[in-house]
């Protein structure tokens, strides 16, 4: 379209397909702003996107940018939808996925077994060959054998091949000689190679990151493949990025190559969205939290940065020690406790909620479609926190018959009447979402009182405040797009790649230039591969950070460098701000020498990243937004009398007091007796908290005028 620039996000959700589309006039600078809401479509997830993008009203062909949030990767996993995949390792390994690790969580269950690996022994094969974990080759890689094992994975109908060699982190050479003469016998088939995705050490976790990459490869592939037809098809010629799970974007190409950095795209981009939002706002410490139908996760953002680990591991629980990939992804909780979470009564008479959810069919008994279980949807619902005549943006009728059976009959079973077995569904959910922020918070060394809470997916701002009460943090902010603030973040996403490389040395002047080698290593790598794209040298932005530990410890903890090089003069600084994160997390620091084990580098650069711009305030007051009140049960304060507000109506400036619930579209957020509201130069909702007796924290500044409704003459972002 003349004159405009036009960029979307679609994220494809278990349940919804969310999309936000910004459109910005050239002459201007004024952006518009549209969201919109479909179902998700599974196996076709194309068809939803598009679906979404005409519900929205957005043309394909006049899109410029986008960016492109997906469930496809970790769905085939958890549902083992993906291909049948054969391994072949180093002669002597072949049970590495068998053995791996003794992490059993049930300990002292004796009859417990670990996960079955996704390759089965007679589909796991060896080749002669060995490398030093210093990257020397020990013996020689012997390809011989290689045609009988193609002959046999082509019998038991394997599509695709994961080749992992021992210590090929350290030289891949082996890996690359039998990826080509794998491909050159089979040119069909997928082929993935662990030093491609992974060049850590760790055996066990390596060699299930490259069975699971393949396991997912082709199916991933052929989504993308398909999505990107369907765009052309309708004329779109702009750039298609996919989002990973390291909070950056990456070019659909290189996202098919390994799709399984695609594994948590969805979480990733809403605790970006948080950091993002954070540097706009003037808040630089976040505590991230998205509550869906399903699930809460929740995230820390220290100093506007986000943390990325590769110790990740899916269908990980108490009785199940899961599987690893080690991938980059954001470091983040995650719990089964959401809107769709049921509430259930155990032998012993205890309240539970979740890990299992309603789902969408038949969801919470108040959609009417069969469900026979209380949700925390029901609770809130039977509590008047959320409106019972406009359920579901009134797409909906609650079914208030089937919600005060369901929770009747929880009520029962604990002995108590209908209404405080609606509380004890909420207070039961938000200790579980309080237990998940203390684990991101306080168990690594972070006050919760000096961070900023940010909430939002459907259900953050209806327990945002309760939660932090809990935790005495004095400010939550719920994000104007709160319900599709995922794919809100996506647009605020670079294009990002990470690399980790093993690097064993010892943190002394003696080993400064070998591990500055190392880093130039990783940087020259970076602009190679980002030059090979098109991305021009001067475009990338690098950051640095290392692995460190005490020496012979198991594990490590990563700090970030500076960008000046590693040098024998600044090896004691790093080693002192190691010594202060350690002691932060774990509550000491030892007189130990220091021991550098890995590198971490992140490559970054822009690629159309959108610019937010605050909004003129009208200085209306905020009661043109008041809709009919109602009375709402608040759980923990008891009923008050409390005033509604419809979201969409809110401007920057406006302000309130609670008792208060705002009704916006995708979201409902309860405001308690004693909370103060303002609306930021972004239309968010900044919600100034106060404690359990109705004050206000220390230090908080509320920021807004006594009354219950006043209006305000500056709309600027970042309200402090």
């Amino acid at each position: 379209m003349p004159g405009k620039t036009i960029r979307v996000a679609a994220d494809v959700g278990g349940t919804f397909t969310d999309l936000v589309c910004f459109e910005t006039d050239a002459e201007s600078g004024q952006s518009t702003v549209r969201t919109a809401k479909a179902d998700t479509t599974p196996p076709d997830y194309e068809i939803g996107v598009m679906n979404v993008l005409e519900k929205s009203g957005t043309d394909p062909a006049g899109v410029n940018v986008l960016v492109h949030g997906t469930t496809v990767v970790i769905n085939a996993l958890t549902e083992r939808r993906g291909v049948r995949v054969g391994l072949i390792t180093t002669e002597g390994f072949r049970d590495t996925l068998e053995i791996a690790r003794g992490n059993r969580p049930d300990f002292f269950n004796l009859h417990y077994r670990k996960p079955p690996p996704f390759v089965p022994r007679r589909l796991r094969r060896e080749l002669p060959g060995r490398m030093s974990y210093r990257g020397e080759e020990m013996r020689p890689l012997d390809l011989s054998g290689l045609d009988g094992i193609i002959a046999d994975f082509q019998g038991e109908g394997v599509q695709a091949v994961a080749i992992c060699f021992l210590h090929s982190y350290a030289d891949p050479s082996h890996e690359v000689a039998a990826e080509a003469a794998v491909r050159d016998l089979w040119p069909e088939v997928s082929v993935v190679s662990s030093h491609r995705i992974a060049r850590e050490w760790r055996e066990y976790e390596r060699c299930n990151t490259a069975v699971l990459s393949a396991y997912v490869q082709p199916v991933a592939e052929r989504y993308l493949d398909r999505l990107r037809d369907r765009f052309e098809d309708r004329g779109f010629a702009g750039s298609l990025y996919v989002m990973q799970s390291n909070c950056g974007v990456d070019s659909l190409e290189a996202v098919s190559r390994i799709p399984i950095t695609m594994v948590e795209s969805g979480p990733a981009s809403g605790v970006w969205g948080a950091a993002e939002l954070g540097r706009l706002i003037g808040e630089s410490n976040i505590l991230a939290l998205d509550i869906g139908g399903t699930t809460a996760k929740c995230a820390l953002v220290e100093g506007g940065n986000v943390r990325i680990m590769t110790d990740y591991w899916i269908e990980r629980d108490r009785t199940s020690a899961g599987y690893p990939i080690m991938v980059p992804v954001v470091d983040l909780v995650e719990i089964g406790n959401g809107g769709g979470s049921i509430a259930w009564v155990d032998d012993f008479g205890k309240l539970h909620v979740g890990p299992r959810s309603a789902g969408a069919v038949p969801g919470p008994a108040a959609y009417g479609r069969g469900g026979t279980d209380a949700t925390t949807t029901d609770a809130n619902l039977w509590l008047g926190r959320i409106n019972r005549d406009h359920f579901c943006d009134g797409e909906v009728v609650a079914d208030m018959a089937a919600v005060e059976r369901t929770i009747t009959d929880v009520g029962r079973r604990l002995g108590v009447d209908t209404d405080d077995a609606a509380r004890g569904i909420v207070r039961i959910a938000n200790n579980n979402m309080v237990n998940a922020l203390k684990l991101v918070s306080l168990n690594r060394g972070f006050d919760p009182r000096d961070f900023t809470l940010v909430a939002f997916g459907g259900g953050g701002g209806m327990h945002a405040v309760a939660l932090a009460k809990e935790l005495g943090v004095r400010k939550v902010v719920v994000p104007e797009s709160a319900s599709v603030f995922a794919a809100w973040g996506m647009m605020m996403s670079d294009l990002r790649r990470d690399y980790f490389v093993t690097r064993l040395a010892d943190l002394t002047p003696d080993e400064a230039a070998g591990i500055e080698a190392a880093y130039a290593e990783a940087v020259a790598r970076a602009i190679a591969d980002f030059e090979s794209e098109g991305v021009s040298p001067e475009r990338v932005t690098v950051t640095r950070f290392g692995k460190f530990r005490y020496r012979n410890q198991e594990h490590t903890t990563e700090i970030e460098l500076d960008a000046d090089p590693v040098s024998e003069a600044s090896v004691g600084a790093i080693a002192d701000r190691f010594h202060d994160a350690y002691e932060r997390e774990y509550t000491y620091r030892l007189d130990a020498p220091v021991e550098m084990v890995g590198l971490h580098l992140v490559a970054s650069a822009e690629v159309g990243k959108l610019e937010m711009t605050d909004r003129e305030s009208t200085g209306a007051s905020a009661e043109i937004a008041q809709k009919p009140g109602r009375t709402v049960d608040f759980a923990s304060e008891g009923d008050h009398a409390a005033t509604v507000y419809d979201g969409s109506r809110l401007e920057p400036g406006m302000r309130f007091a609670g008792p208060a619930i705002v009704e916006a579209p995708g979201t409902t957020i309860v405001i308690h007796p004693g909370d103060r509201v303002e609306i930021d130069g972004y239309r968010n909702v900044v919600i100034q908290v106060s404690d359990a007796n109705g004050k206000e924290f220390p230090g908080s500044g509320a920021g807004a005028g006594t009354d219950e409704a006043t209006g305000g003459s500056e709309g600027k972002g970042g309200v402090t």
